[in-house]
Parts: structure tokens; C-alpha cells; sequence
């Protein structure tokens, strides 16, 4: 294993992720492993760099020298002088951008000749996620005095590495296009370099989590549909393959995803465009969920019209969760099969370990389409969240047939009402989910099919499927506690993610300009003040409140009902942790004093 080339605390030039520009860094150590250096800016940024992405400090200079000189003597060739003087002034300018153009291909050759280290695409829950310009200059030595210019702006507080408008060169903007297409076109895309952070255990982690998880959630529907639903009483022997199985149930799933398919396909709703790849292009979505879900209400309604009985869903439940899971492993399945013919652009930068049980788990391929079809985003929303809908009108539906009830009972109403207001929520604000983890990082295998087509539908309706045998008496003060918990922590949620999505898409929107920020080297701003300065995952917090008001109405006789509140406050202390890490890591010294001024994540004085 060859050598590392620099050695730690070596001050040298390293190139910025995703530009052309060097800036003074300083090596702090090397993995012969992954043969990535870690560097850190002067603002405190810490990143990893190919030995190709780092170069000396002599070096450097000595190419910007050979690089003046090269442009000197092209400019004072006689050949050159001769054919610019036989040239009518209406073409001068055409034969300066020409030669402006020349010079900077040849710069880019002999001295900035680099390949582009892939970035992750790493989501931060409350920066400004708008896309940045990459300017580039078209001589080594505007490099050598933007280098100058932002060690003075480091001197006085300022993190901001990139280039400011002010110091524009003053380029025209058809000639500057021209040059940055010019750089895509000689920057070549290298091999996608192996994810070495393994998360959830690595690969004995996620091989459980394979394989208990739809065991847990089986035992959970088990528990809710028996009379006692106590842990004791969790019966010992396997229950019997027809109370599994059943293919005209499987048929019902199948066809239910075909319908909601079709409902996404339909030619209504805006298109809007995600958030930037990695090889700065943007896919574009139809937003057309509320629609859908309104098309999906009237269906179910006719079907209701026509004496169609729901509560078919109830005494079948379990074939529903099997037939259910059976579909979310076939396609992820699919989808790592597919992922072997996926280019560079379109990896996940979490899922190619090179382990196939982790890549299946974690998803290879970030953003699987069907030419315009994208199943990621198609699943994260429309089958699970209108199938929690429909189990829970099921269940309400069930409650009256097995309780003799004229009405459905006022907690069998609560849960519906509070779940049915944040999945039409979810709809609503369809276009914010663009920005989320799940989209702009996570890749899709097992763990988001599973998520999506089984975890959410069939975990969150156990508050509904537990009171159909469990019904609860509930008192006017205890009704009144549980809806203002929910608006409460619905008001948290939902001026949360307002806030935050305005401020990625306009900064200097009215709604958000007042709030205070901490500028960042990468050029966006963490938000510290309002309730992003309360804690710093106040989305958590107003989720975590709403699910506890949809189990407080089942009563305190058995834990089941709790357990969708146990495990999302489980899955937003990992998330927080995930996003704490990729942070601290991409926003140097910019994130410690983040954390100095909102110490809190989700909890305020607790965590």
C-alpha cells in the first residue's frame, strides 16, 4: 500500500469540494483505508480530499507562474496581432472572448486539472438549502487573489469561503456560462467511492433489523387484536398460515397500489423541482397528493354507498400486514437489482458499502425512477398514508359492528380526527417533503419500503385497532387535554417546517427575514432564533407531542398502544444523532457555535 504522500500537520493547498478553487489547509491525519486525507479550512471546516484534490504549496505557485507566463507570451504573439488587426472592431469582442476562453481551457489543463471529490448530499434540518452559482476564475492568479481576499474576510469572523458578487472580475454572464460548461465537460466523474460509515450496527446491525423488525410489528398487530393485550398473554405458538395468507387479499393490496399509481399519473397539480443532485441537475414531481387523497375519499365513499363492508379489513388484518410485506421486500428486491445498472450520479451516498445485506437495507440507488415515474417519492406518501386512513375509517367502522354501537366512541373519533388532520397536512404541504431526509439523503431499499408501505399503516393505526376490542370511557376534562395536546404540538410542527422551508427557498422572505443566522462555510445559515432557537429539532418535538395525544384516548390498562410513541421518539433520537454527525463534520467551528446558542435538540432542558 503505497505511502501517504502529506503528512499531518503539512500546510498545503487543497482544492474545495465541487469547484475549481485551492485554499490553505492544513492536513490532520490520513486513512490508508479509504486513502482520504482529513483537511481543515481556517474557519475550522473539516473535510476529506483525494491526494489529487491536494497539491504543495510550491507546487501551486510554481504552476500559477508557468500559467502567467503562457498567458503573457499568447498574447504577445505576432501571428495573434496580425489576425486581430485584420478583423473589422465588430468582431474584436468575439476574439476576446475566444481567447479569454483558450486561456482558460489551457489553466485548466496545466494547472487546476483535478477530479471532482463526490459530496454527499447531507440534510440539515434547519440551513438554507438553496443551490449556490460555482464561479470559477479564469486565471490561476484571481485563484492565488480570491485566496487573499477570504484569508482578510476569515480575519474578521466572516465563513463564507465562496466568492462574493462584489468581487466579481466582470466577466460577462454569456462568456462565464460558457466557461462553466466548459469545466463540467473536462471534469470527469470518478468510480462512486465505497460508504465506509456504516450506521444501524453495520451489517449485523441491519441483517436484524431485516429480519426482527416485521416480527415485532406482527406481534404487535397479535397483541391489539386479542381481548388481553398484555405482553404475558402473547400466545407461544406460531398462529396458523390462513390467518396469514390469503390471495385475495394480496389482490386487494395489488390493486389498491395500482390505484394510487394511477392517482399520482394524472395530468393535474403543479411540477416542481427537487433539490440539486451531485451533478447539479434537479428531477422534477407532480403535487398532486390532496388531490388524490379527495379522489380516494370519494371512492371510498361510494364503495361505503354500496353497502360495501370495511370492517373486512379489520378480521383480515394480518393477511393485509403479510401480503403487505411481502410487496415492500419484492421491490426492494427490484430495486437493488436494478441499482447494479445505476450510473455515479444516481448512488446514494449512504448505500455502496460493497456489502449487499447493508446496501439492500440502506437502498443503493437515490432517486429509482420508471422514466418519469419516481417510486421513492410515489411510496413515501401515497399508499401507506391513505391506507392509515382507510384502516382507521375501517376500524371506526368495525368498533359500531362489534360493540353494538349506534356511533363510534369519542377516542375511536379522537384518533381518527388527530391522525386524519396530519396526513392532510402531509398532503397539503406535499412539495415540503422535497427537502426531507428521506429524499435528498436516504437511498430506497428495505429500510424506507418497508417504512412506507408496511411500518406507517399498519403501526399507526394500532391506537384505532386496539380500541375496536378495548373500548375507553373517556371524561370531558380528560377530551379536553388531549385535544389541546395535539394542537399544541400540531402548531409546533407545522410553524416549524413552515419556517423552515421558506427560509431554504428565500432567506429574505418577510415571514423569516427577521431570524437571526449563523453564516456557514458552504454558504448557508443555521437558523437561531424563534423556535429554531427554542431547540434545535422543534418538528421533533411537535411530532412526538401529537402521537402522544393520539395514544393518551386508549387509556393506561396496556403498553400496545404506546408503542408507535416509543419507537418514533426512538427513530428521532437516531435521526437527531445522524444529523448531529454529518453537522459538526461539514460546518466546522460554524456548527460549535450553533450549538453554544441552541443547546438543546429535541427536549428543552432534557435533550
Amino acid at each position: 500500500m503505497p505511502a501517504a504522500r502529506f503528512q499531518s500537520g503539512d500546510s498545503v493547498m487543497g482544492r474545495w469540494p465541487g469547484s475549481n478553487l485551492y485554499y490553505e489547509v492544513k492536513v490532520r491525519n490520513y486513512d490508508a483505508k479509504t486513502r482520504l486525507y482529513t483537511v481543515i479550512y481556517k474557519d475550522g471546516t473539516e473535510l476529506e480530499l483525494k491526494e489529487s484534490d491536494i497539491t504543495s504549496q510550491t507546487v501551486f505557485k510554481q504552476g500559477v507562474t508557468r500559467s502567467r507566463s503562457r498567458s503573457r507570451s499568447r498574447s504577445r504573439s505576432p501571428a495573434r496581432t496580425r489576425r486581430s488587426r485584420s478583423r473589422s472592431p465588430a468582431r474584436t469582442s468575439r476574439r476576446s472572448s475566444s481567447r479569454t476562453t483558450e486561456a482558460h481551457r489551457e489553466n485548466i489543463k496545466e494547472v487546476l486539472e483535478v477530479r471532482l471529490t463526490p459530496v454527499a448530499v447531507q440534510h440539515e434540518n434547519n440551513s438554507n438549502s438553496k443551490p449556490e452559482k460555482k464561479e470559477e476564475k479564469n486565471t490561476a492568479t484571481k485563484v492565488i487573489e480570491k485566496l487573499e481576499t477570504e484569508s482578510e474576510n476569515q480575519a474578521s469572523g466572516r465563513y463564507n469561503l465562496r466568492r462574493r458578487k462584489d468581487l466579481c472580475d466582470g466577466k460577462p454572464a454569456e462568456l462565464e456560462k460558457k466557461e462553466e460548461e466548459l469545466v463540467l465537460s473536462q471534469s470527469k466523474l470518478p468510480a462512486a467511492i465505497k460508504t465506509t460509515d456504516l450506521e444501524f450496527g453495520g451489517r449485523v446491525g441491519v441483517f436484524l433489523l431485516i429480519v426482527l423488525l416485521p416480527l415485532a410489528v406482527l406481534a404487535l398487530l397479535i397483541l391489539c387484536g386479542q381481548k388481553d393485550a398484555s405482553l404475558k398473554s402473547f400466545p407461544l405458538e406460531l398462529p396458523p398460515l390462513q390467518s396469514l395468507w390469503d390471495c385475495q387479499v394480496f389482490g386487494i393490496v395489488l390493486l389498491w397500489l395500482l390505484f394510487q399509481v394511477v392517482l399520482s399519473l394524472l395530468p393535474f397539480g403543479k411540477l416542481v423541482e427537487g433539490m440539486p443532485l451531485k451533478n447539479g441537475k434537479t428531477l422534477k414531481y407532480r403535487i398532486n397528493g390532496f388531490g388524490g387523497l379527495v379522489l380516494t375519499a370519494v371512492a371510498v365513499g361510494v364503495a361505503v354507498y354500496q353497502e360495501m363492508d370495511l370492517s373486512y379489513i379489520h378480521t383480515h388484518f394480518l393477511q393485509f400486514y403479510t401480503s403487505a410485506l411481502l410487496i415492500a421486500t419484492l421491490l426492494s428486491i427490484y430495486l437493488f437489482v436494478c441499482s447494479r445498472w445505476a450510473s455515479y450520479d444516481e448512488l446514494a451516498p449512504g448505500g455502496n458499502s460493497g456489502y449487499r445485506v447493508y446496501d439492500f437495507f440502506m437502498g443503493r440507488e437515490l432517486n429509482p425512477r420508471i422514466k418519469n415515474f419516481d417510486i421513492k417519492f410515489f411510496c413515501e406518501m401515497r399508499p401507506g398514508l391513505m391506507g392509515w386512513v382507510l384502516i382507521n375509517f375501517a376500524m371506526l367502522l368495525a368498533e359500531m359492528k362489534h360493540q353494538n354501537l349506534e356511533n363510534p366512541s369519542t377516542a375511536m373519533l379522537l384518533v381518527n380526527g388527530f391522525q386524519l388532520l396530519w396526513v392532510v397536512d402531509c398532503f397539503w404541504h406535499e412539495e415540503k417533503l422535497l427537502t426531507m431526509m428521506d429524499i435528498v439523503y436516504d437511498g430506497f431499499g428495505f429500510m424506507l419500503a418497508f417504512e412506507d408501505l408496511v411500518f406507517v399503516p399498519f403501526t399507526f393505526t394500532c391506537q384505532a385497532y386496539y380500541l375496536v376490542n378495548h373500548p375507553n370511557d373517556l371524561s370531558v376534562f380528560w377530551i379536553a387535554t388531549v385535544i389541546t395536546m395535539n394542537g399544541i404540538g400540531y402548531y409546533i410542527f407545522r410553524k416549524a417546517n413552515s419556517q423552515k422551508f421558506a427560509f431554504r427557498k428565500n432567506p429574505s422572505d418577510p415571514a423569516v427575514s427577521h431570524l437571526k443566522t449563523i453564516p456557514t462555510a458552504t454558504g448557508k445559515s443555521l437558523i437561531v432564533s424563534g423556535l429554531w432557537g427554542f431547540v434545535s429539532h422543534p418538528n421533533y418535538l411537535g411530532d412526538i407531542l401529537m402521537c402522544l395525544a393520539w395514544s393518551l384516548p386508549c387509556g393506561f390498562k396496556h403498553l400496545i398502544p404506546y408503542f408507535s410513541l416509543i419507537y418514533l421518539i426512538t427513530l428521532l433520537v437516531h435521526r437527531n444523532a445522524r444529523d448531529e454527525r454529518q453537522c459538526r463534520k461539514k460546518y466546522g467551528s460554524a456548527w460549535e457555535e450553533y450549538r453554544k446558542a441552541v443547546p438543546y435538540c429535541i427536549f428543552p432542558g432534557i435533550y
